[in-house]
């Protein structure tokens, strides 16, 4: 049973960050360098001084280099932003880090794909492979049923 500590004030303090980051960036921000971004996390600190901003953008990294920038220049005006949306003494710096996990995924996938067609080539089709369509039981292999 998990206990009253397991989630941090810091944790809760991240997501209404992101919340209201998220709607901030989309209607506020007219830097075009930043476009269309997706806040993907906030981790704050402990003592709540210092938030990473975590964000995604379509467009690469050189498009998500850009996007950083834009982004890191307009984080005062974003702190006094989230100032009047969120109740707190004191709102946390933001650091913005563009998060390059989408496309290194795709880019996995792709060389997974990749890798599993030369393999394909390679080997041909085996037979008895059910992922190739072919039957098992026609294969006569062990759990064939046997005729009396």
């Amino acid at each position: 049973m998990p206990g009253p500590r397991d989630f941090q004030r810091s944790d809760r303090v991240g997501e209404q960050i992101q919340r209201e980051l998220a709607e901030l960036v989309r209607l506020e921000v007219k830097d075009p360098r930043v476009g269309m971004v997706t806040i993907s996390g906030v981790e704050v600190s402990k003592d709540l001084a210092h938030a990473r901003v975590y964000f995604t953008r379509l467009g690469g990294e050189e498009g998500g280099r850009e996007a950083q920038q834009g982004l890191n220049s307009a984080a005062g005006f974003l702190r006094r932003a989230l100032g009047s949306r969120i109740r707190m003494r004191s709102i946390p710096q933001l650091r913005f880090i563009y998060d390059d996990t989408p496309e290194r995924g795709a880019r996995m996938s792709a060389l997974i794909s990749q890798a599993l067609a030369e393999d394909r080539a390679r080997h041909g089709d085996v037979d008895g492979d059910p992922e190739n369509g072919a039957d098992p039981d026609a294969a006569g292999g062990p759990d064939a049923p046997q005729d009396r």
